[in-house]
């Protein structure tokens, strides 16, 4: 995804904001993911609990689900309001 900054407001244009919007699930399904890496390297220096690997499972569900969503074309995008 290449983002073209409008020249005028020197923000991002309505399509490139929809774009955005449009990837946001796979961003938060991701940052999900970090999350539950980072609490598993914490748990590391302690045996890893129940609660550790509930956030691991359910992290890597939500990567699951949102990889198998269909990817919106620009003409499918709805521009942002």
């Amino acid at each position: 995804m290449s983002i073209d900054f409008e020249t005028e407001t020197g923000g991002p244009s309505p399509s490139d904001l929809a774009a955005i919007e449009a990837e946001w699930p796979r961003i938060e399904s991701d940052l999900a993911e970090l999350d539950a890496e980072i609490e598993a390297l914490y748990a590391a220096d302690r045996r890893p609990d129940e609660l550790d690997w509930r956030r691991k499972r359910r992290s890597e569900a939500r990567l699951t689900r949102t990889a198998v969503r269909p990817t919106l074309s620009g003409s499918e995008l709805r521009p942002a309001a």
